[in-house]
């Protein structure tokens, strides 16, 4: 099984499929839909398997396909993954379906169609497979532009009123972020052309490259700058809550529950590796960037009306604390960090979707047009519970094993750092509650109280307590409970099954994550060794930058 070429196959097969349902003429909407969810469904059986393929103990990378792709350059179109790397594809192919049912009954913006709208997506998925598999630092380059190109169109073709706004600054963070990265790109080939008598991107051969101090540190930067803008860290996230609140659901999913975990995934498999003298000189100031994402954005997200923006604000904060983890060079933050990328991933896709499911019966995205919603879709109402619980990584969800190991990694050799960012914990308490109650519980209030005129109304008393939507108190007439079940249906039948697995998930590996952490752990500690961090809890009395000497131990 190992000789299959799992990798190849699960990058070109989701391009195939797209270039095939752009093919179709127009009108065939639903062809394009069940093409789409036949080949994300056919991805994840590759993934399994690939996954049962892989052997946690053996070799770094596996799953392995090389073929010179630019011989005078070097560069190869070479695949294969690590247990870090493996875990973001099976995110990847768990996600893509069940977006392609969350947008099975969107309708299109304008002349845009939906078949349109699954031929990005399907593109998507393919690139995105790709950055986490790349073994070459160029074709990682490759794919990594690449993705911008469905995401842009997913979010100006298909996203809210202000989307071409959203989508072009997306585009131009990115861009310019790559762009940067190019240039390290280019200064890495320099260097092995220096160090080993010819040019390379082979990661593996980078890695065993010696590169003087300084020239590490603008490398760094390089990369950096274009992870952390894709994270992303305070304070380059500014892109993130516009596109996040202007894309389509599926859009959103993907780019907060994926495309962002780029950017932490580039600081662990380059960053580090590569760079390990600059990766520690800069540690201090990049925690002490991750703590204020966590603070900042956490506060925000608290004084958002929009539940979009709210949503997108709370994932800037969790990934401040994805960035403590891995800054924090010990095996368990790191780990913990990685496992925090992949339970985010399920955690944001469930909130997002429920949300969508919400806008998509009110009509609005305002919190304060919800209210008393509990008592008329009593299976929303509980699905957004458990969102917003995992959201807060209450004990028992998946989000918190991953968030307790981050802390109690960090903590022993970057203590003032973690005790800050435990504080984003008691803030996410407070967002995620405040949110839940408002739409969820209380008298009914705005889209519940809009007349429909199919439906009879009847008084509504002074003093029953319904409020208007604007802090006033509805004196007039408003919908019967009929009218209000008409405004606000329960979950049907597909609904149930497109968040059915993400909870399933949630609870499980809430309870049981120990299968992923086993994936995950050998490469991590391949990679803490590389930077000269700890692999284990060594209590320290400073916060100080890790030495040489303590990276030894």
């Amino acid at each position: 099984m190992s000789d299959f070429p799992w990798l190849v196959v699960m990058v070109a097969l989701p391009a195939v499929a797209a270039v095939g349902v752009a093919l179709l003429p127009k009108g065939s909407d639903e062809t394009a839909k069940q093409i789409a969810l036949g080949t994300s469904l056919v991805v994840l059986l590759l993934t399994i398997l690939a996954t049962v393929a892989f052997d946690p103990d053996g070799p770094r990378f596996q799953l392995t396909t090389s073929v010179s792709w630019i011989p005078v350059f070097g560069v190869d179109f070479a695949l294969g993954v690590d247990g870090i790397a493996l875990v973001m594809l099976l995110l990847i192919a768990v996600l893509v379906p069940i977006v392609v049912g969350a947008s099975w009954r969107d309708k299109p913006t304008g002349r845009r169609s939906m078949r349109t709208f699954f031929t990005w997506l399907l593109l998507l998925e393919s690139a995105m497979i790709g950055v986490f598999a790349a073994t070459d630092v160029f074709l990682f380059y490759v794919f990594f532009e690449v993705m911008l190109i469905p995401m842009y169109f997913m979010i100006g073709s298909f996203g809210g009123p202000r989307r071409q706004y959203a989508a072009m600054k997306f585009f131009v963070y990115s861009l310019v972020g790559g762009l940067v990265m190019l240039a390290a790109v280019i200064g890495l080939y320099v260097v092995s052309t220096d160090a080993l008598g010819h040019g390379t991107f082979s990661f593996a051969q980078l890695n065993q490259i010696s590169i003087d101090a300084g020239v590490q540190r603008l490398l760094f930067l390089g990369f950096f700058l274009a992870f952390a803008i894709k994270a992303p860290l305070v304070p380059l996230h500014t892109w993130l809550p516009d596109a996040g609140a202007e894309a389509p659901i599926g859009g959103a999913v993907l780019l907060v529950g994926v495309l962002d975990k780029v950017g932490t995934f580039g600081f662990l498999r380059y960053c580090l590796p590569l760079f390990p003298e600059a990766s520690r000189e800069f540690a201090p100031w990049i925690l002490g960037l991750a703590v204020a994402g966590v603070l900042y954005a956490a506060l925000l997200a608290m004084g958002q009306s929009d539940m979009k923006r709210l949503v997108a604000y709370t994932s800037v904060s969790h990934f401040g604390f994805i960035a403590l983890g891995i800054f924090a060079f010990t095996t368990e933050a790191a780990t913990g960090a990685v496992l925090y990328m992949v339970m985010h991933g399920i955690t944001i896709a469930l909130l997002f979707i429920v949300v969508g499911m919400l806008i998509s019966r009110g009509g609005s995205r305002q919190v304060g047009d919800y209210g008393g919603v509990a008592r008329f879709a009593p299976l929303l109402a509980g699905t957004f519970l458990i969102a917003g619980l995992a959201t807060l990584s209450l004990p028992g969800t998946n989000s918190f094993v991953a968030e307790f190991l981050t802390l109690i990694g960090a903590y022993p050799v970057r203590p003032v750092y973690t005790i800050l960012a435990t504080v984003g914990i008691i803030l996410a308490a407070i967002y995620v509650l405040l949110l839940y109650q408002r739409t969820m519980h209380g008298p009914a209030r705005g889209v519940l109280l809009q007349t429909d005129p199919a439906v009879p109304t009847e008084p509504l008393s002074a003093g029953s307590g319904a409020h208007d939507g604007h802090g006033g108190t509805a004196t007039l007439t408003a919908p019967a409970p009929a009218a209000a079940r008409l405004k606000i249906a329960d979950l049907d039948r597909r609904e149930l099954v497109v968040v059915a697995p993400l909870l399933a998930l949630i609870i499980f590996l809430g309870v049981y994550p120990q299968p992923l952490i086993d994936l995950i752990r050998p490469a991590v500690s391949a990679t803490i060794s590389d930077v000269g961090g700890q692999d284990g809890i060594t209590p320290h009395t400073t916060d100080a930058r890790p030495t040489s000497e303590q990276g030894n131990n």
